[in-house]
């Protein structure tokens, strides 16, 4: 098992490294964002997965629960198929596709039978490449779906675990996107050029009732607007987006001096 994690810090670096030095794997890629609840990996990922589709990646979000327990007006079911409705919305305006978990808002369990569907949805999808939250945060749902996303990667690689789809050991790394709500211990330490989205971005998430404001006082839209306007600045370029990776990764590897 150790010898295991070890492989996945080395597919981690191998990845930071190409970011580093300016290449990129071949493409196309395939994509899978995984967020706790429809809306989150769309505000926190949603300029850098845009500009992918745009490039020729597959896109694919896995939200683990609707999110439905967000509206104060609304009862939790009427709301939640507002926002799947919402969810795909934002998706077909992204170019990606959308999977929506079994699980309940506020409710997602970190037990092996998460982390084991969780794997399923990475066989099926075979990404290249996963996002999803940072692993401290203020709400239970993030931290939890940041725990199973790591232990799911490990275990869709492994032939000996069973699930409907084969083994898929092609994840090159997981990337932990920024959220105002996953503050705490997160560093900045991927940046990527955005330049150019945010106008199609900023319809995409306006899909979403929570983030045009009706119903939440924080300003979704101006604060991700502005942070990948600072993230730019802070890479020197127009926009960008941040990411985080778990320690052991933080290292990059190169066969000479570039």
């Amino acid at each position: 098992m150790i010898s295991l994690y070890r492989l996945a810090s080395v597919a981690t670096v191998a990845t930071v490294a190409h970011v580093a030095v300016g290449q990129s794997p071949a493409a196309p890629r395939t994509i899978l964002a995984i967020g706790a609840h429809a809306g989150d990996m769309e505000l926190t990922t949603g300029m850098l997965l845009l500009k992918q589709h745009q490039l020729g990646d597959r896109v694919v979000f896995l939200h683990l629960t609707l999110g439905e327990g967000g509206n104060p007006k609304l009862a939790p079911d009427a709301y939640g198929a507002q926002k799947r409705r919402e969810a795909m919305a934002a998706a077909t305006l992204l170019g990606a596709e959308v999977i929506f978990g079994p699980y309940r808002d506020g409710e997602l369990p970190n037990t092996d039978e998460t982390r084991r569907y969780v794997a399923d949805v990475i066989r099926q999808v075979k990404p290249t490449l996963v996002f999803t939250h940072w692993r401290e945060s203020l709400h239970r749902d993030h931290a939890t779906t940041s725990a199973v996303v790591k232990d799911a990667v490990l275990l869709a690689s492994l032939e000996g675990v069973r699930t409907a789809h084969p083994a898929h050991r092609g994840v090159r790394s997981v990337w932990y996107a920024e959220n105002w709500e996953d503050g705490e211990g997160f560093r900045p330490y991927i940046f990527v050029d955005v330049t150019g989205t945010i106008p199609k971005w900023r319809e995409a998430v306006s899909s979403y009732e929570f983030v045009r404001g009706g119903i939440s006082s924080f300003a979704y839209l101006d604060y991700y607007s502005s942070l990948a306007t600072v993230r730019g600045a802070l890479a020197r370029k127009g926009q960008a987006v941040a990411f985080d990776v778990d320690p052991e990764g933080k290292r990059i590897v190169m066969s000479g001096l570039p």
